[in-house]
């Protein structure tokens, strides 16, 4: 349950309305302050809307950020988004497999993202080796969004677990078709 209570559009000054139109539990929870849930929007808007880095692989680096951390909210939320964005059930599968260092079938370039974001994650910055796989796959533009994508999420999950966000009924499905680790 979450720690704060969810706002919505009716509880906010006419001019932070706007802020509710995804009407998420992230949202309806971060608009306790408005300023600050803006600015935390922006970045996830650039993220999903303004950078070049390709959708597919932005989509995998967050899943693996939010496998790696078992958040079930972000997890459930960017499998969802994920297939929106060309992510395949396959690749979703791919993420267990690269976590536990089995072999999956993903491209190179894909599997280098996939080892960014847990070395982001868990060593807190990406080693020269894969540094350097990845830039024989991206651009200095697209390199430099895979690392904000990740940081960024990396700080989403630390959100949301702070603030105990529940993961909306709709979503449930999508963590019993493809279950965190325990």
């Amino acid at each position: 349950m979450a720690r704060l209570p969810y706002l919505d559009r009716s509880d906010l000054a006419p001019e932070h309305q706007d802020i509710l139109k995804r009407n998420i539990n992230l949202h309806r929870l971060l608009v306790h302050s408005p300023n600050g849930a803006r600015a935390f929007n922006a970045v996830g808007n650039f993220i999903r809307h303004g950078s070049r880095l390709d959708p597919r692989l932005r989509e995998l680096a967050i899943l693996q950020v939010g496998y790696l951390e078992r958040s079930p909210y972000e997890y459930s939320h960017h499998v969802k988004i994920g297939r929106d964005f060309g992510v395949s059930d396959d690749d979703i599968r791919a993420i267990t497999d690269e976590t536990e260092g089995r072999p999956s079938s993903l491209e190179p370039l894909a599997k280098a993202v996939l080892r960014a974001a847990r070395e982001m994650t868990t060593d807190l910055a990406i080693s020269d080796k894969t540094f350097a796989e990845l830039r024989q796959g991206l651009d200095n533009e697209c390199l430099t969004d895979l690392v904000l994508t990740i940081s960024f999420y990396n700080a989403v999950v630390r959100v949301l677990a702070t603030l105990q966000i529940d993961v909306e009924p709709d979503y449930l499905q999508y963590l019993e078709e493809f279950p965190l680790p325990p």
